[in-house]
């Protein structure tokens, strides 16, 4: 059996660091907010190449939090619309939901599985006042194309990076430097991965940083000040040690997940599996490796007679859930496709060459 994901082996590589960075933190006596959450916010600003990293709880909540902060500087209001993409996770539009904005679901696109441009600009209303793309599987949304039309139109730009840890713009930027604030989640299966709940924003604007230190902590300014109406969702110190070990590899871990990447790219010939888009360049970590086939049950059969190991991001798109019932008149038929017609097949740093010839060699049998 090739598993889909081999979580426990991706973390053993670092146990011996682990053990002596948790005994650190046991004789420390320093559990919240200590020195490990600022090393590591220290150490992913210099990685995304910002002024400011704020570790928080979770991916949600850094998006949330982003939102929250500019409604208190004044650049967001209750009621405002945010335009995202109708194929992404929820966890993106429960962001702007639970801030009081309004999600504007954007038809998607089956090339980056980001926005349709032309649908993007059918959206847009007086009312719009952001945009959060997504770098969905890992690869990065057109942020030239994004960028250009919120300079235009006078839009923040908010990257949902959850799923984007070190993705590389033509420019040289990285996820996380690419718009006016950004949402890390470091979730236990993400490229950077912690060992439970995790999340951090990353963002050049002094304002909003200093807001969202505040109101990941109660609001507070200093010890029982509280300058805001917060929240409770700071970053772990324990979970900040191990990815403070975790971000050593991070670049090295991608290139082998793009290295397996480029073998499913040259070797797998079969017309009835759709292969993802790439040009080639670092602006995809391959996150996850997503191909397109016509009867996904039939093919999640074959895949589970031959014992290759799938998940399906995401079975059921965000328009046709329950919690978003207000939005289930719409129709978004690209959307509806690739949410049907979606596998997502084995990659990982801990995957092995002949794991993936393997692979290979079942779906040029499909």
């Amino acid at each position: 059996m090739i598993p889909f994901l081999e979580l426990h082996k991706i973390n053993a590589r670092y146990e011996a660091s682990f053990r002596g960075v948790f005994q650190d933190f046991l004789d420390s006596g320093y559990y919240i907010l200590g020195n490990k959450v600022k090393q590591f916010e220290n150490q992913f600003a210099h990685y995304c190449g910002v002024k400011h990293c704020i570790g928080v709880g979770n991916g949600l909540d850094a998006l949330r939090l982003i939102l929250e902060g500019y409604k208190i500087l004044g650049k967001l209001n209750s009621g405002d619309e945010v335009l995202v993409a109708s194929n992404t996770y929820i966890a993106t539009i429960l962001a702007i939901q639970q801030a009081g904005l309004k999600p504007i679901l954007v038809e998607g696109e089956g090339r980056l599985f980001n926005f349709d441009m032309n649908a993007l600009l059918t959206a847009k209303t007086e009312k719009t006042k952001a945009i959060m793309p997504v770098h969905l599987y890992g690869q990065l949304a057109p942020m030239d194309k994004i960028n250009a039309l919120a300079s235009k139109e006078g839009w923040l730009v908010i990257e949902d990076a959850a799923q984007g840890h070190g993705a590389k713009h033509h420019d040289g930027r990285l996820a996380g430097n690419l718009g006016d604030a950004a949402g890390f989640s470091f979730y236990p299966t993400k490229n950077l991965g912690a060992l439970g709940d995790a999340g951090a924003v990353t963002t050049n604007d002094d304002a909003l940083a200093e807001v969202i230190r505040k109101i990941r902590n109660y609001g507070t300014s200093s010890k029982y000040v509280n300058d805001e109406l917060g929240f409770n969702s700071r970053l772990d110190e324990l979970q900040a040690a191990f990815l403070i070990e975790k971000l050593k590899t991070l670049d090295a871990d991608n290139e082998i997940r793009r290295n397996h990447a480029r073998s499913y790219l040259k070797e797998v010939v079969n017309e009835k599996i759709r292969l993802p888009f790439y040009d080639g360049t670092e602006n995809h970590i391959f996150h996850l490796f997503v191909v397109c086939v016509k009867d996904r049950p039939k093919f999640l059969s074959y895949l589970e007679e031959n014992e290759v190991g799938y998940l399906i991001h995401y079975p059921i798109p965000p328009h046709k859930q329950e919690a978003l019932k207000a939005y289930s008149g719409l129709s978004f038929p690209e959307t509806e496709r690739i949410h049907d017609e979606v596998v997502s097949l084995p990659i990982s740093p801990v995957l092995t060459k002949e794991a993936v010839a393997e692979v290979i060699a079942v779906l040029n049998r499909y």
